[in-house]
């Protein structure tokens, strides 16, 4: 089904990890990574079962960002050719598009070094879990290029103009704890324990109520241009629709009876 991700299921389905899976790159992002992580988001938002995503890296790292050798073959022309333009609206955009708008949690398990793309791709999940081996670096600027993966999008909202332009402008390398000190990671853990503690949040959001975890999550990705007005109407809208599923009237009636819910993610 895939040849260079690998997928890996917990909790009867409901869990899936997809694990990027070249070690000898570091896991750096070809056009077939990019297009078969699209294919998995746009699959996992399609399917029932599945109630948490979770993206990590096999071997030592998350992610090293884009193999070069994937738009640099041959001594092929860029500017005439417009390779890197045709890479990025063709493989890193639809890529990000499924990853942002998967209709389930997404969560990045950065278990080492992500750099440049690697770093994005991280970034634009829905929160990061982190190895204190991780490291995060904007590195696009070391190789004379501009942050992409949506980077210019997503990165001056999370930490903001000034230290976006620091961090694209430097490529300086964030520890995994300075990453959570920005805001940019939500938990660090030890190498030993990463697995076990990453995989025990997720198996956690799991058994949440799924589809208002869902319209959380779009409600909160149109915050980002609109005035309190448009989106208090938003909260009113999304609070009814989250009203007449199957998971509220199971977390009320748990609630008056005290005991714990038992939501199906509809």
């Amino acid at each position: 089904m895939y040849t260079q991700i690998e997928v890996e299921t917990h909790s009867e389905g409901k869990i899936q990890i997809v694990y990027l899976n070249n070690s000898k790159t570091f896991n750096a992002l070809t056009k077939t990574v990019l297009a078969e992580l699209a294919k998995f988001f746009n699959e996992c938002s399609k399917n029932e079962i599945v109630r948490c995503v979770a993206i990590s890296g096999k071997g030592k790292a998350f992610c090293s960002g884009q193999n070069l050798e994937d738009i640099v073959i041959g001594g092929n022309d860029s500017k005439k050719e417009k390779v890197v333009h045709h890479m990025v609206e063709n493989y890193y955009n639809p890529m990000v598009t499924a990853l942002t708008n998967c209709n389930k949690p997404v969560v990045a398990l950065v278990n080492g070094p992500a750099v440049g793309a690697g770093a994005m791709l991280g970034l634009i999940c829905d929160f990061v879990l982190a190895s204190e081996k991780a490291y995060f670096s904007q590195a696009f600027a070391n190789i004379g290029l501009v942050p992409d993966t949506g980077g210019t999008y997503f990165l001056p909202k999370l930490v903001g103009r000034q230290m976006a332009h620091y961090l694209t402008y430097t490529g300086k390398k964030l520890s995994s704890k300075e990453a959570q000190q920005l805001g940019l990671v939500a938990e660090v853990f030890s190498e030993e324990e990463f697995a076990d503690k990453s995989l025990a949040i997720l198996s956690h959001i799991a058994e949440m109520p799924t589809a208002a975890l869902n319209l959380t999550k779009f409600a909160f990705a149109q915050s980002y241009g609109n005035s309190l007005e448009d989106q208090l109407k938003i909260e009113a809208d999304f609070q009814q629709k989250a009203s007449e599923t199957d998971d509220f009237k199971e977390g009320v009636t748990a609630f008056l009876q005290k005991r714990k819910p038992q939501y199906k993610g509809k």
